[in-house]
């Protein structure tokens, strides 16, 4: 296990990384914190019951580099649940991505269990049926992940996707870094 701590402007979130089972997307990630490319980058996604549509009843918060004015580095081969073993249960964080191989900076922790994100024959968008990319799991501050989960969001979007989930005041990462154990 590789330990990162994230410090938001809600609090700090520590995170266990699954460096053995999913190599690829936990180097990827690492690159951002030890390049410290996440620091100043936000939480500016919250996905909530009250917005679900039918096939994406999902709770997470997502983070990254989205509307921060920076680019995110080369994208990943993805890592599939089915090959990695490790599902989107509550604490897990995982990588966002559109087609496969496209993942960068944006990533997302599960509020509850998100099974609709492992692989599966009935996928959530992008319906490739090979999920998304879980590398690790909140091993201690889930009241910090509920807390930004709760934050005010806009109805209105302008991206149907997105509608009611955007935050009004992005949480940021104020910063970001590997703990020896």
């Amino acid at each position: 296990m590789v330990r990162v701590a994230m410090t938001t402007s809600l609090g700090t979130i520590a995170l266990e990384l699954e460096a053995l089972a999913a190599p690829t997307t936990t180097r990827n990630f690492l690159r951002y914190v030890d390049q410290q490319l996440l620091v100043g980058a936000t939480f500016y996604r919250a996905m909530r019951r009250e917005h679900w549509t039918p096939g994406r009843e999902l709770e997470l918060v997502q983070g990254g580099l989205h509307g921060v004015g920076r680019a995110g580095l080369e994208p990943i081969e993805h890592e599939s649940p089915a090959v990695t073993g490790l599902r989107h249960l509550r604490g897990a964080i995982s990588m966002a991505r559109g087609p496969v191989g496209s993942a960068t900076s944006e990533f997302f922790i599960c509020v509850e269990d998100c099974p609709g994100l492992d692989p599966t024959l009935n996928p959530v968008p992008p319906a490739d049926g090979l999920g998304y990319a879980v590398f690790g799991r909140v091993s201690a501050g889930m009241d910090v992940v509920r807390a930004i989960h709760r934050q005010p969001t806009f109805e209105d979007a302008g991206v149907e996707l997105l509608r009611g989930q955007v935050l009004r005041r992005p949480v940021v990462i104020v910063n970001v870094g590997r703990v020896n154990a």
